[in-house]
């Protein structure tokens, strides 16, 4: 088993929804330094709020880390032991500008991987997304499921992987690569390019009805952030996990209208709720094989997506009332 303990770690995307978090746990494993390196697309600084009072070896860069020279830089002036990449542009910023959104993705591996080929670094720990399947084609989503991309940003993602298992074939490296499915929890992007779940407890807490795109119908398989943490931490520590790509997920696939429904009860919300026409590019149903993590790690979410939810809630409203609204 390998440590984090006095190790040098850089986070790409540290400010953002699970790099934030990621940030928390590894200041609890005891880590020497932790470097963050984020562009603030999406990411917040009020997010390593507590990082920042926790740990004093916490350093911030402002900047993309797909810019080779930089982060060549970086890494050999912090002497970085380990790389979490975690570092993208959410899925409907696809919509917004396509190019940069595929681009982003392959960008940042290409800089990464030829740093990691010059030693630069030892270890490589890549965050893949559910997205590159596409839609479930037969039964639960293994990690040999093929390829499917809908978007220009899954598209970005599934060359990104592709790259790092040309490496892996071609060059003696210390590479894992994180397939989690959706997300969901504390610091989830709320303002531009939400996801269903924030922007559903989001348009309730200002007044507005939640949204519904389509039927409804379509599902996906979501995991609580904390335990995407915990196992992304397990997962390097675990050197079965070298050289796979590993499914993340609760294992189980709720429709989109029944967690529109959930969230409505929970927040006692008994309202309208508005029909809008589905969302081009989006996949209908995802459901994660999980039984390779299980088996190679251990994996088990702890998490009931139940309980997740109420938490999830709770921080919103919390937010809510230290502003008056979420902007």
């Amino acid at each position: 088993m390998e440590t984090l303990k006095n190790k040098n770690i850089l986070v790409t995307g540290g400010a953002g929804f699970i790099g934030s978090h990621l940030v928390d746990e590894l200041i609890s494993e005891g880590v020497k330094t932790i470097i963050v390196v984020d562009n603030f697309f999406l990411g917040k600084m009020e997010n390593l709020v507590e990082a920042k009072n926790n740990f004093k070896n916490l350093v911030i860069y402002n900047h993309d880390a797909g810019d080779y020279g930089f982060m060549s830089e970086k890494i050999s002036e912090h002497k970085i032991d380990i790389v979490f990449n975690l570092a993208t542009k959410a899925l409907p910023y696809s919509f917004t500008d396509p190019e940069d959104a595929f681009m982003v993705n392959v960008e940042i591996v290409s800089s990464l991987l030829k740093i990691l080929r010059q030693k630069g670094y030892k270890t490589l720990i890549h965050f893949s997304s559910s997205e590159v399947y596409g839609s479930e084609e037969e039964g639960a989503i293994s990690e040999i499921h093929n390829y499917g991309a809908k978007t220009p940003y899954a598209a970005g993602k599934a060359a990104a992987d592709l790259m790092i298992q040309s490496y892996l074939n071609l060059f003696d490296l210390d590479i894992a690569v994180v397939r989690p499915f959706n997300n969901y929890g504390p610091r989830q992007n709320e303002g531009a390019y939400a996801g269903v779940i924030p922007l559903t407890i989001k348009r309730i807490i200002n007044g507005k009805p939640p949204v519904i795109e389509g039927t409804g119908d379509q599902s996906r398989d979501f995991i609580y952030v904390k335990d995407t943490v915990d196992w992304t931490i397990e997962i390097y520590k675990n050197r079965n996990s070298r050289g796979m790509v590993l499914n993340i997920a609760g294992g189980e696939s709720i429709k989109i209208k029944d967690i529109i429904g959930n969230i409505c009860n929970i927040m006692g919300y008994s309202g309208e709720i508005e029909n809008k026409p589905e969302r081009k590019g989006d996949v209908f149903r995802h459901c994660a094989d999980i039984s390779l993590a299980k088996r190679l790690i251990n994996f088990k979410p702890s998490t009931r997506f139940c309980d997740g939810i109420k938490e999830t809630i709770k921080y919103y409203e919390k937010k809510c009332k230290s502003k008056n609204t979420i902007d």
